[in-house]
Parts: structure tokens; C-alpha cells; sequence
């Protein structure tokens, strides 16, 4: 006959076993399930991460090319050898300082097709050795070379085609260094004058791509469209002939984001995104690593079963707690991703698997609250002036108009508008860029005088100020020092761009005739044209 004991000991045990080996069969499928999930999203949260550091590198270098192109083709006025040589001199004067902006530059070259000109070739600079541009002999081009499209590859293709293009990578003539470069054909009166092109160093694009690690042997590689290496941490491409890249895989250009493939008899995992110069990024993982993690995690679960069996429930109940602490923490930050809300900070700093998916999620919400950051910053700054636009000023004005409405400020502001005289006259006399230095030159007057007020560009020669606190109060005297500081800024300019011609309205809001801050800007805008025909008066030209 049992005892009491021995058959509360042995059902409890049953219950126990019974309960953990449900727990443990379910925790099997859903660990399984689970992190074959998080490995996508894994995959995919890097190759995202790697697709905006490039597109944003890629789409800088674009733009660089671009300023120049669209500078060159402005400056062109003649395809006689004197213009073109002054010509060159004014676009080599521009590109030296475009390309000193952009990271990682080997060469800058505007090339002009033979069939242009003999003697006016052009030129190329080179940084070699990464402090300062260089003048380098010109590749020389004969007028059979333009028509072979095989040869001088970033001459001839943009040449041929008509229009920008990144080229894949290539040895550069005469420096033995492998590049990719992205060039623009220059036209004059619709003839092809000649390629305004960057070269930039392969070196920093691999680094950028080499960076994008995922456990023990997960990388990431760069294609063309059509699946040839471009490059591979672990293939030297740099050395191997056309013939010698390796055939791209079956499964490697599946149309799917993510896809299965086998190289060297290992099955991998991979996820790919297209860049926007058309190359493809892919971060790869062999299937081992990411199945290991499941397995590990199942092995795990195992253990704690046989743990609670013979140790306690309690122990199993406080292990589950300290398992399940930073997905909580992780889920909850995701729910505040999905609402809009990347602002939160993630403590979990293990470097298991969970660790690794919280840093990452922790970079991911960085990248996108910076990249939010950047778009709204650009969205409401005026490029030519750096100060706030006509957008950035409407919506202030709302915003103000709530807190009048709500009582959380005062009605002590007032609003300033000013308007820049003689700006068609410099433009039609002396050209826009002329008219950008008056407008700029005026800007940063206003933003030195009224330095404790929002300065706003809401027109193509008109600017807003809004004055509070101390600007309200010394508001006729900040517009005493304009006056003065904008004789000073005349007397010493040794041009009319140099100089400084602005109409004045200041009016400050009134409850008794103002309805809303609309109003008030209304108010200021007369006043700033009754102060602009005094001007007209005075001899000034609107």
C-alpha cells in the first residue's frame, strides 16, 4: 500500500511531466516558427539599413556630377578653342570644389570629344593619396575610340547612350585603380560636346558593404542587375578576369525579397533590395546559423523542462520571467515604432540572439528618427538662405494661433516683413547668381540684427520676422540698427549685389483689429509696401 505522500509525490510528478512535455512540444513549434521569423526580419532589417547607407552615398555622388553638368552646360557659350579653354578653367574652378565635398573621390574629369576639338581635351584630377587634387595627363582619345563603345567605357557608353550612368567597376586609364564612376553627357545646342564624370574609390564602397555582418560567416555582397559580382567579401573580384567571376547561383535572382540558394554545396539564406543606381544588395547567412539559433533555443527549453522537474516550478516560472523580460521590452517598442514613436531606449545588452535583434531594432529606430529628422529639416529650410521657408512660416503662424486661442502665450509679438529692392535689376544686369549673393548678403543681415526672432524666406525677395519677448519690446530700435547696419554694409560693398536694399513693415498683433496672426502679417505686408514706395520715391527701384 502507498502512502499518502508517495502518491501526492508520483501525481504530482505525473502532472508535471504531462505539463511540461505539452509546454515543451508547443515551445518547439512556436521557437521554430518564431525565430525563422525573426532571421528574415533580421536579414531584411540589415539589407535595409546597407540599402539607405548606399543609396544615400550613391545618390550624393549623383548629385555632385549633376551640379557641374548642369553648371557646364549653363557656362557653355562657343565651341571656339579660346571659349572652350576659359570655359574649362571656370568648370575645372567648380568641380574642384564640388568634388571636395563629396567622400570618397578618386578622380573628377570633363573630357571633350575629339570631334569638338582638337586641341581642347580637358582635363582630369586625381587623389591619390587622399590630401589634394591633383592635375593628371588626359587619356588620350581618338575620334575611332568614340565610336567603340568596348573602349574608354566612361566616355564612349554615356556618349552612346544619351544619358547618366553608373558604369560597374572598371580599372581607371593609366592609375591602375579600380573605380565605379557615374558620368553625364554634356550637350550644346543639342550636339554631344563632350562626359563630365567622377570616379569614385571601389575601396569605400566595399567598406560600406563589408561592415553588414550577420553571426559567424552572414555577409553582404553587391551584384548588377543581372546577378555578376560587383562585390564579395570573400572573392578577390578586384583580380579576376571577366571570365573568372564566379556563374551566379540558381535561386540567386529570384524575384522574391527573400530567396534560398546553394554556393559550394552550403544552402543559404538571403535577402536582396535593389539600389538606386541598379546594382542589388544581398546579406546572405547559411542556413546552419539561423536553423542553430531554433535549435539552441529548443536544446534550451529542454534543459529547463528537466530543470523544473527537478528542481521547481518556481525556478521555472522565474527563468521564463527573465527569458521573456526583453521581448516584452522589444514588443512594446515595436507597438510604439508602429504608432509613429521612435523615441525609446532598449536595456537589454546580452549578446545572444534576443540581444543582437534589440540593438538592431535599437540602430533601426535611430536610423528612421534621424532620417525623419533630415526630411523635415529639408522640408521646412529655405536651401539658398538657410533659413526657415514659406512653409516652415505657415505653419508656425497656425501653431501661434493655437496658443493665442488656447491662452498659453500673450498677444505681445509682432511681425516683421521685409522685401529686397533692386532684385530684378541685378538679375537682368548682373545674373541670378548676382541676385542670390544680394539675397543672401540680405538674409544674414536680418539674422544678425533680429538674432533672438525666427527669420523666415516666404517669397523670392521677401523675408518674415517674428518678433516676442525682448525683440518685441526693442522692435523700433532693432529696426533703427537695421537701417544703420544696412548703410554700413553699402558704404564698404564695392558692388550692387554687395549691397543691401530692403523694405521694412512691422506691426504688432492687436486684439482689436486683428482676428487671427494672418491678420497681423496682412498688417505688415501694407506697411512694408507703403515703406517700399517711400523707397520708389527716394529714387530706389523696386
Amino acid at each position: 500500500m502507498h502512502s499518502l505522500r508517495t502518491k501526492i509525490t508520483l501525481l504530482t510528478v505525473l502532472v508535471t511531466v504531462l505539463a511540461v512535455a505539452l509546454v515543451t512540444v508547443t515551445s518547439v513549434v512556436f521557437i521554430r516558427n518564431t525565430e525563422s521569423r525573426k532571421s528574415d526580419q533580421l536579414l531584411l532589417l540589415l539589407c535595409e539599413t546597407g540599402e539607405r547607407n548606399l543609396d544615400y552615398y550613391f545618390s550624393s555622388v549623383e548629385n555632385s556630377v549633376r551640379k557641374v553638368a548642369m553648371f557646364a552646360e549653363k557656362d557653355l557659350n562657343g565651341l571656339e578653342d579660346e571659349k572652350l579653354s576659359a570655359h574649362m578653367d571656370r568648370v575645372g574652378a567648380y568641380f574642384d570644389e564640388i568634388a571636395n565635398k563629396t567622400n570618397g573621390v578618386l578622380t573628377y574629369y570633363y573630357r571633350i570629344d575629339p570631334t569638338v576639338s582638337d586641341s581642347v581635351k580637358g582635363f582630369w584630377y586625381t587623389n591619390l593619396d587622399g590630401r589634394e587634387f591633383v592635375s593628371h595627363p588626359v587619356t588620350e582619345i581618338s575620334r575611332y575610340d568614340t565610336k567603340d563603345t568596348s573602349r574608354l567605357v566612361w566616355f564612349t557608353v554615356p556618349k552612346h547612350t544619351g544619358n547618366p550612368i553608373w558604369l560597374p567597376p572598371y580599372i581607371t586609364d593609366n592609375l591602375d585603380v579600380r573605380v565605379i564612376s557615374y558620368n553625364i553627357p554634356i550637350y550644346y545646342r543639342g550636339q554631344f560636346i563632350g562626359v563630365i564624370g567622377i570616379e569614385i574609390d571601389y575601396s569605400v564602397m566595399a567598406e560600406q558593404v563589408e561592415s553588414i555582418r550577420l553571426y559567424n560567416n552572414g555577409y553582404a555582397f553587391l551584384t548588377d542587375a543581372n546577378g555578376k559580382l560587383i562585390f564579395h567579401p570573400r572573392i578577390d573580384i578586384a583580380n579576376l578576369s571577366e571570365k573568372e567571376l564566379p556563374v551566379p547561383p540558381d535561386g540567386l535572382l529570384s524575384e522574391s525579397t527573400f530567396t534560398t540558394y546553394t554556393y559550394d554545396g552550403v544552402i543559404k539564406d538571403a535577402v536582396w533590395l535593389r539600389l538606386s543606381n541598379g546594382m542589388r544588395l544581398f546579406v546572405s547567412v547559411p542556413d546552419t546559423e539561423t536553423e542553430g539559433d531554433w535549435q539552441l533555443l529548443i536544446r534550451d527549453v529542454i534543459f529547463v523542462a528537466a530543470a523544473v522537474i527537478l528542481l521547481s516550478v518556481l525556478l521555472t516560472h522565474l527563468i521564463t520571467m527573465r527569458i521573456t523580460r526583453p521581448l516584452r521590452a522589444l514588443t512594446e517598442a515595436a507597438q510604439q515604432a508602429d504608432l509613429g514613436n521612435y523615441d525609446f531606449t532598449l536595456n537589454y545588452h546580452s549578446d545572444d540572439e534576443v540581444g543582437t535583434l534589440t540593438k538592431t531594432f535599437q540602430r533601426m529606430a535611430e536610423h528612421v528618427q534621424a532620417h525623419i529628422n533630415d526630411l523635415n529639416r529639408r522640408a521646412y529650410v529655405d536651401a539658398l538662405t538657410s533659413v526657415r521657408n514659406k512653409g516652415a512660416f505657415s505653419d508656425y503662424l497656425d501653431k501661434m494661433q493655437a496658443r493665442l486661442n488656447s491662452g498659453e502665450i500673450s498677444a505681445d509679438f509682432a511681425i516683421g516683413v521685409f522685401d529686397c529692392d533692386n532684385l530684378k535689376r541685378i538679375n537682368d544686369q548682373f545674373g541670378h547668381d548676382k541676385g542670390d549673393i544680394y539675397l543672401q548678403t540680405a538674409s544674414r543681415l536680418i539674422c544678425s540684427v533680429f538674432h533672438h526672432s525666427p527669420v523666415f524666406r516666404i517669397g523670392g525677395d521677401e523675408f518674415a520676422v517674428i518678433l516676442m519677448n525682448e525683440d518685441f519690446r526693442n522692435r523700433e530700435t532693432l529696426i533703427s540698427q537695421f537701417s544703420q547696419r544696412s548703410e554700413e554694409v553699402n558704404r564698404s560693398a564695392d558692388n550692387d549685389w554687395e549691397q543691401v536694399h530692403v523694405a521694412i513693415g512691422v506691426a504688432p498683433y492687436d486684439p482689436e483689429k486683428d482676428h487671427s496672426t494672418v491678420d497681423t502679417m496682412r498688417r505688415a505686408d501694407k506697411m512694408m509696401y507703403r515703406n517700399k514706395r517711400q523707397h520708389k520715391g527716394g529714387g530706389e527701384e523696386a
